[in-house]
């Protein structure tokens, strides 16, 4: 008996112990992480990933990217294309300066106005400031930084000089490209921000010098300067008065941890957790050497990586498409996992890609492409072993973990069948998500997709207690796009589209509901929730995007529907609440037909 519970007391020693590590410092990055690089390297470089010929040029491109910029002034224009990243090194995002005309950009994948940014995914720009100010397009609201993209991407952790602008109007003509979704976090905007066609946006912990326009939903949380709240848009809209929902402050987050530069040697750092935040904070928290963090590479195999995550170092994934046939495992509290360039990890034998063991604080996981293989995964990132209603893990409420801009991924890419039950499966209390992107592939590499080529029976599922998430988005799988069973949840801005080829009997029928929350759930809290429909294939009826007991009902604010296009029907926004949308429903949006249930 002594002896077990000696090894008991070990095994929770080893937990928390602070890794002991003797990686090289600085260590060897493998050729597509590019630090300080040239113009003409970035201009290549955009060039496999990036531009307009064809439309979306790089969508399923296997070449992954990160830019690194050490401290100081750097008078390079850095276009960012599919599967790139750009990181400063400094400690703080005044250390590292852009001062080039247009500094780090995104335009939009597409210049057909009715795809626009619409599939402008999966890249991102972290710890940095840019001076510049283009003129992208005529008028005020074209001027500053460019940023027109959708989900999958990510920007933190930036001083804007000037304005920046969500959305492009198309080359030659002055008509907006369609935007649908983004993310920023711990961003000071010194200018406005010209959110222009954004269809939805999620805007955390940041300082803006202004709001200008807002087509659906967009959602401020822990932000200064922000536009007070106004359920629904006026008629016509005008240009100061559209849907803005604003939750003053951030109830517990803890910043992305990220990578600087000096004196040679590389460091991560892991930022403290904060509690009832607003406005920026660049702390850098604990700085970790790279003697205790693991550069991984995609030649490296899953053991090797395991074996470093045993030993409890931190990992950083570099760039690449790692084929996993088992897991990471992770068992070390307070571990990083941390991807750059868009590091995909790809199922290999049908088995997870992560697993977080339970009882496990304060992980912190982010940066990731997670991707279905071509055999069936059950769930492609689990965290927490339970997944029934009575055995939650509980975690420690003062030691969150974190999982940061995830995309999750079901066809794409893939030439055969692809296929997954669910994405993310969440069984462990207090666990945060912060920009996660759960998408069953609506086109991929070989044109539209169907049912059968890609399936996916949800995006999200949620069983442990008191679990967060800011900026969630789920598309297009064949059940409940989020399942909630937890107590205590709470998301800040939703978006789900239904699936496109479904049919009547497959899906309508059926009852499925884009956002679920469990006939037992006492309490749960949702701001800003979009449910977009477009029924591609067939005329297919859904009873409601929201299914929720009725007392929770009244903590949903300001959800809405959209009829995007097609043939369908959603009868009601939550429960037997709210307007029906479908092509017959009363609008003024020449187009797509959103309504709001503003109760």
């Amino acid at each position: 008996m002594r002896a077990r519970i000696l090894l008991v007391c070990i095994s929770m020693v080893l937990r928390y112990v602070k890794p002991m590590g003797s990686e090289p410092n600085p260590p060897t990055w493998p050729v597509n992480v590019k630090i300080n690089p040239s113009q003409a390297v970035i201009n290549q470089v955009f060039a496999t990933n990036g531009g307009h010929n064809p439309p979306d040029h790089g969508a399923f491109s296997a070449e992954r990217y990160a830019f690194f910029f050490t401290p100081g002034s750097h008078a390079v224009d850095v276009p960012l294309g599919f599967y790139t990243t750009v990181h400063g090194l400094g400690k703080q995002p005044s250390e590292t300066i852009f001062t080039s005309q247009k500094g780090i950009f995104c335009e939009e994948g597409d210049y057909n106005p009715t795809f626009g940014a619409l599939n402008t995914f999966w890249r991102g720009a972290e710890n940095f400031q840019t001076n510049g100010n283009y003129q992208w397009f005529a008028g005020t609201e074209g001027s500053g930084m460019l940023w027109a993209l959708s989900q999958g991407t990510t920007l933190r952790r930036a001083i804007i000089e000037h304005d920046l602008v969500l959305f492009e109007y198309i080359k030659g003509d002055y008509i907006a490209g369609e935007a649908s979704g983004g993310f920023m976090a711990n961003v000071q905007i010194n200018g406005h921000v010209n959110s222009g066609s954004q269809q939805q946006w999620l805007t955390r912990n940041s300082r803006i010098g202004g709001w200008k326009d807002g087509v659906w939903n967009m959602v401020f949380v822990g932000v200064s300067g922000a536009p007070g709240d106004h359920c629904g848009t006026t008629t016509p809209p005008s240009s100061t008065i559209h849907p803005y929902l604003n939750v003053p402050t951030t109830p517990l987050i803890g910043e992305k941890p990220f990578i600087s530069y000096n004196g040679g040697k590389f460091y991560l750092q892991i930022p403290s957790v904060q509690t009832n935040s607003q406005g920026t904070n660049w702390d850098v928290g604990e700085t970790v050497g790279f003697e205790n963090v693991f550069v991984a590479k995609a030649t490296d195999s899953v053991s090797i990586i395991n074996s470093k995550l045993s030993a409890g170092l931190h990992v950083v994934f570099s760039p690449g498409i790692y084929n996993l046939t088992t897991p990471l495992i992770v068992k070390t509290s307070n571990q990083v996992l941390l991807g750059i360039g868009m590091a995909t990890l790809v199922s290999g034998a049908g088995n997870s890609v992560i697993e977080v063991a339970s009882g496990v604080d304060g992980v912190r996981i982010g940066g990731f492409i997670i991707q279905a293989g071509s055999k069936h995964t059950p769930v492609l990132l689990k965290w927490g072993s339970s997944s029934n209603n009575t055995g939650y893990d509980s975690r420690n409420a003062g030691n969150p973990g974190f999982l940061y801009d995830i995309a999750g991924r079901v066809g794409g890419p893939d030439h055969s069948v692809v296929s997954a039950d669910f994405m993310v499966q969440i069984n462990s209390g207090n666990v945060i998500g912060d920009n996660v992107w759960l998408w069953r592939a609506d086109h991929s590499v070989t044109g539209p997709t169907h049912p059968q080529d890609n399936p996916c029976t949800t995006g999200l599922e949620v069983n442990g207690n008191n679990v967060i998430f800011y900026g969630l988005a789920v598309e297009h799988t064949l059940g409940d796009l989020v399942v909630w069973n937890g107590n205590g949840g709470k998301v800040y801005m939703f978006q789900a589209e239904y699936p496109y080829g479904v049919t009547q009997a497959s899906y309508g029928d059926k009852g499925y509901v884009a956002y679920r929350v469990g006939a037992h759930v006492t309490s749960h809290e949702c701001y800003g929730a979009g449910i977009y429909h477009y029924f591609r294939d067939h005329a297919v009826t859904v009873k409601t995007g929201i299914s929720c007991p009725s007392a929770v009902e009244h903590s949903f604010k300001y959800p809405l529907g959209v009829f995007l296009n097609g043939l369908g029907t959603m009868n009601y926004i939550i429960n037997n609440k709210g307007q029906k949308t479908s092509i017959t429903s009363p609008t003024s949006d020449p187009g797509a037909h959103p309504a709001w249930f503003c109760g």
